[in-house]
């Protein structure tokens, strides 16, 4: 654990001035002006900007046998402004919507991808942008095969979704990552943690099976 040196708790370093709404149309933006007790006990005005979208989650639906992960390509308008050239390619993802976390990504990886998923593993939390946005982040990883697909997939019609469904191997993933092609944080990072701690387990388990094979022969 990283030692806190026993420094006061930030509710205790932050005085809350002043609160503004400047956007509640499809999330809410909020100026905020408040007091900061800094690190040499002298107290500075500041004011921050903050989106609050609320909650998400994102899961990375993968096959040890087959080596393989399931994983989306969608337009994203920001990306689009901010100069992405294409697709953007990510793990499914939705906002919880006063759902757990557990239940929404569920129901949000078998709307986008077809995939039906019953028991999925919770690996991380984590603020993506935390220098403006509010939202915290839930990880999850699940199993899935052929017979897990229920339905096309495709996301939601009516909120302007309009997704497409990759299979890749966990081989081709990391290298788009290292290409560009991959260019999604969360997506990234699921990726990562899924080659670490899981195929790249399967890959050794299986050396060692051959070696110890090879050896029992001879």
């Amino acid at each position: 654990m990283i030692s806190s040196l026993k420094a006061p708790s930030m509710q205790e370093r932050v005085r809350i001035q002043r609160v503004e709404t400047l956007s509640d149309d499809w999330y809410l933006l909020k100026k905020t002006t408040f007091d900061f007790l800094r690190n040499d006990g002298s107290w500075q005005q500041q004011s921050r900007e903050t989106y609050d979208r609320g909650n998400g989650a994102t899961i990375l639906l993968y096959d040890l046998e087959r080596r393989t992960v399931v994983l989306t390509r969608q337009f994203r308008f920001p990306a689009f402004v901010n100069g992405h050239p294409g697709l953007l390619i990510e793990s499914p993802a939705g906002l919880l919507d006063r759902a757990s976390p557990e239940d929404r990504i569920k129901a949000e990886v078998e709307e986008e991808t077809g995939y039906r998923v019953e028991n999925v593993r919770k690996i991380m939390e984590a603020f993506m942008s935390p220098g403006s946005v509010t939202e915290k982040l839930y990880f999850f990883l699940a199993g899935y095969d052929n017979h897990s697909k229920s339905a096309p997939g495709g996301g939601n019609h009516a909120e302007g979704e309009d997704i497409e469904v990759l299979e890749l191997s966990i081989e081709d993933a990391m290298k788009a990552i290292e290409s560009g092609e991959i260019a999604d944080g969360k997506t990234i990072m699921l990726l990562q943690y899924a080659y670490i701690h899981l195929f790249a387990h399967v890959t050794i388990a299986k050396a060692e099976f051959a070696t110890g094979g090879l050896a029992a022969s001879n």
